[in-house]
């Protein structure tokens, strides 16, 4: 029961959106692994700042 409890847990976050940063840090580390002069990843509060940004910029309307 437990483990089905967090299993639609974790989708949820998915869906959501709420497990961004991990996707975020875990691409980060995967990506930059062989790259001597890799940028260290954003924190946590400028990664959900260049989300909303990017989420929000340019028009958002049907007209």
């Amino acid at each position: 029961m437990f483990k089905r409890i967090l299993h639609w847990w974790h989708i949820i976050r998915q869906l959501s959106g709420d497990n961004a940063y991990e996707q975020y840090l875990k691409h980060h580390a995967e990506f930059h692994r062989a790259t001597v002069d890799a940028p260290p990843p954003l924190s946590r509060k400028d990664f959900f700042k260049l989300w909303q940004d990017s989420k929000w910029q340019g028009i958002k309307r049907c007209c």
